[in-house]
């Protein structure tokens, strides 16, 4: 069946995130010792680590002169603004000003602080209104009580620290909406535009379903990959060791992240970070599975952790060129939608509907 999406096209391409979820804004790695400015949906936002290494977010906003936070540096757990020195503690509160004097008061400025969680490897932050700087309650801020966090919690990666996963990560930035590069991750006939990169050929949708928070596509695809001898590994460099059989090849939007598996070898997720109606960052995470080898397991933890370690990065090459494949088609959507918005288009794959149905339903949500 042909449907005529120009119309729903029109809508999805101009709404907004629902903030009252979990969205990734940088990897774990990214924030050190000096402050990390972010931008999430229209929103500038500074992370950075107390002297004990805890992470914080913050508005990256001086209330003082309203020039980024990020451009100063941490003193042990306050963030100092560059420009007067003026210091901020991890509830966005004035907590010193260089040159009060002694007849001055500090000032009662509030900058908004947003829940966030350093998971898996990366930094989950939580945007929506329902805990305000000023709803903070001193025990969540002291890091006392879980209770006060959002009931959403994030979606996780649990194969971040499975000693029986390698892992590739992949930072994927396309000036488009976001509902380009989920559409592109959830329709799998699109592998056509590969070759070489992609792990699987003949996709086939055999099953859909939606919910509140999630559509799931089922399909099933000749996978090039077979990860179950120790030197099977080595198809992700030498294509001529690739051996083409059947896999289902399922993948989820789990509002508003991503997630595949292609059989039982590899499981990709992609994390989004949407920054306004025209850019998106989000990471693509790719797991290569060693569930297979039995013999592994049996080895120590610590070796078993130090070749997991060592082969961290071993499908970049793949992944990297991927993105890049992706992005290019991406951005041309894009920029064809913003030259004519009201061109009528057409699609032949169910699931991009459910995914625009679900992007209007949580855009919803968000403004209730």
């Amino acid at each position: 069946m042909i449907t005529d999406v120009s119309s729903t096209h029109r809508d999805v391409r101009r709404l907004g995130i629902n903030p009252n979820h979990w969205y990734v804004v940088a990897r774990s790695s990214e924030v050190q010792a000096q402050p990390l400015g972010v931008t999430l949906w229209h929103q500038d936002i500074v992370l950075y680590r107390d002297r004990t290494g805890q992470i914080h977010a913050l508005e990256d906003r001086c209330p003082h002169r309203h020039v980024k936070l990020s451009e100063g540096k941490v003193i042990e757990d306050w963030l100092e603004c560059a420009y007067h020195g003026w210091q901020f503690n991890a509830a966005g509160q004035c907590a010193a000003v260089p040159y009060l004097a002694d007849n001055q008061k500090l000032p009662t400025c509030q900058i908004r602080r947003y829940p966030v969680r350093e998971l898996d490897g990366f930094i989950w932050l939580y945007p929506g209104s329902e805990l305000s700087s000023s709803q903070l309650p001193e025990s969540l801020i002291l890091g006392d009580s879980e209770a006060q966090q959002p009931v959403v919690q994030p979606m996780g990666l649990p194969e971040w620290d499975h000693l029986n996963y390698i892992a590739t990560v992949s930072i994927i930035e396309c000036e488009a909406h976001f509902s380009f590069l989920i559409e592109n991750l959830m329709d799998m006939y699109h592998g056509h535009l590969h070759d070489d990169y992609q792990a699987w050929a003949e996709a086939k949708l055999e099953g859909l379903e939606e919910g509140g928070d999630r559509v799931d596509a089922h399909y099933q695809a000749q996978s090039y990959y077979k990860i179950d001898k120790i030197w099977s590994v080595s198809q992700l460099i030498f294509p001529a060791l690739r051996r083409l059989h059947p896999e289902p090849l399922d993948v989820s939007y789990i509002y508003p992240h991503w997630a595949s598996a292609l059989g039982n070898d590899f499981k990709i997720y992609c994390l989004f970070c949407p920054i306004h109606e025209t850019r998106t960052k989000a990471y693509l995470i790719h797991f290569t599975s060693l569930n297979a080898f039995h013999r592994l397991h049996k080895l120590p933890e610590r070796f078993r952790r130090f070749v997991k370690n060592k082969m961290f990065g071993a499908a970049q090459k793949l992944l990297d060129g991927l993105v890049r494949q992706d992005v290019l088609m991406i951005e041309q959507e894009q920029s064809a939608y913003l030259l004519h918005p009201n061109r009528r288009s057409y699609e032949l794959n169910p699931a991009l509907a459910s995914v625009q149905r679900l992007i209007k339903h949580q855009a919803e949500q968000g403004k209730m």
